[in-house]
């Protein structure tokens, strides 16, 4: 088997200390939930560098009676920023960034399935209001919470 250069040593040890460190946990931490239930999850941006540098000065220059001679060196370094929390309770799923840059047209996004149900919801309503009023112009007295509740059971 071939001798191990001791550059290639400096290169594991750097590359398991950084394998230590880092797990998806570190990426997408563990769930918190709420007094209400609702299930708050982190999720991080992980940045990471590292390098690893030697000189050799063995290769046959040195006299018999010296040992080989190696100068080497590791270094790296771990960023971790948050960037936002998902937010998971009441029937929907939400990305809520971290930052307060975001753009106005991030913001609009996000809300528009929430303003489509409300307006679902709305137009649901209206209809159901319209229907007990010409229900009751044709003397078939029906109030417009019966009307949905008759509504809700046939689907």
């Amino acid at each position: 088997m071939a001798e191990q250069h001791p550059i290639q040593g400096l290169m594991y040890t750097a590359m398991q200390s950084i394998r230590d460190m880092i797990d998806v946990n570190t990426i997408v931490g563990d769930p918190v939930e709420t007094p209400d239930g609702t299930i708050i999850i982190p999720i991080s941006k992980v940045g990471l560098g590292f390098g690893v540098g030697g000189s050799d000065h063995s290769a046959g220059k040195t006299p018999p009676d010296k040992p080989n001679m190696f100068g080497g060196g590791a270094g790296g370094g771990v960023s971790i920023s948050p960037v936002a929390f998902m937010v998971v309770g009441k029937g929907q799923i939400r990305l809520m960034p971290v930052n307060p840059n975001s753009t106005v047209y991030d913001r609009i996004l996000d809300m528009v399935p929430t303003a489509i149900d409300k307006l679902v919801e709305g137009a649901d309503f209206i209809k159901n209001t319209i229907k007990a009023k010409k229900d009751a112009k044709e003397g078939t007295s029906i109030s417009p919470v019966d009307n949905a509740l008759s509504d809700l059971s046939e689907e």
